[in-house]
């Protein structure tokens, strides 16, 4: 149904964030071009950057005939955790909600839940109920055939169960806390090196930095070259068209000396291309 719409992209500020004004103008713009907003996506940690939208500000914008959609398919999982959860203000008035327990919360791919305020808006759209496919126990139970297109689903909620029953709650928090301090040290270590500069504040499992004072192509060379070497995994991304190093701390087994290991890592790699390129 959304590849039907038009689709307005909406520029973020300078730390990347979706701001309620911002949103404002762009939807007064539309309206005056006799369009209709209907539907608003807030990204909760961006894939480029771990950035937050402001929601709060973003859910006072819309009015009650535009839905408001939360993805938090990366950061949602940290919400596990009391003290992350400011990063949601406002999330009591958007409409839907999604986050993937698959990137960060030790479940198996692929299992990403949505909550929604209204389950019957859902239904209404999807309803199929045709003579063959009526039964005893319906309206007893969600048939959540009518929750989506296909008739069947995986049963993907089983792998959630087994983690939540096999950690516990404490001890995924305790993963959640884990990675977020060792991107912390990550960050701390690269700042005692004064060639690099961190793009981004880091909030969650994310750093983002580049080489100080070094063109684009410069630090794609030795993102290039990291990668080469086989030992450290990275991915780029582009903030405004700038491009950017980014280390995601993963996996339940980093420990600090794998955080150390990478920084040298990246270390040697920036080595190699600024001493061949000089």
């Amino acid at each position: 149904m959304l590849g039907g719409v038009k689709m307005r992209l909406v520029r973020s500020d300078h730390d990347w964030r979706l701001r309620g004004e911002a949103l404002r103008m762009a939807m007064d713009a539309d309206k005056a071009k006799g369009l209709l907003p209907f539907f608003v996506v807030a990204t909760l940690g961006t894939t480029n950057s771990c950035a937050f939208d402001a929601l709060d500000e973003i859910t006072k914008v819309c009015d009650e005939d535009v839905w408001v959609h939360v993805d938090a398919a990366y950061a949602g999982s940290a919400f596990i955790c009391e003290e992350y959860r400011y990063l949601m203000a406002g999330v009591e008035k958007s409409h839907s909600f999604n986050f993937n327990p698959h990137k960060w919360l030790l479940v198996n791919f692929d299992c990403s839940a949505m909550w929604v305020t209204n389950a019957n808006d859902v239904v209404d759209a999807f309803n199929l109920d045709p003579f063959y496919l009526k039964h005893d126990m319906q309206g007893k139970a969600p048939d959540y055939r009518h929750w989506q297109i296909p008739l069947g689903r995986r049963f993907r909620s089983i792998k959630l169960w087994f983690v939540m029953r096999i950690y516990g709650v404490r001890e995924l928090q305790k993963h959640i806390r884990k990675q977020i301090r060792l991107a912390k040290n990550f960050e701390e270590m690269l700042l005692k090196d004064k060639q690099f500069e961190i793009v981004v504040p880091v909030v969650l499992g994310l750093v983002c930095f580049r080489i100080k004072h070094k063109s684009d192509l410069e630090n794609e060379k030795v993102m290039k070259r990291i990668n080469e070497r086989g030992k450290v995994h990275m991915v780029p991304a582009k903030l405004h068209g700038k491009y950017i190093l980014r280390l995601a701390i993963c996996s339940r087994y980093t420990e600090i000396e794998d955080v150390q290991f990478a920084l040298e890592e990246i270390q040697a790699a920036t080595a190699e291309i600024l001493t061949t390129d000089h």
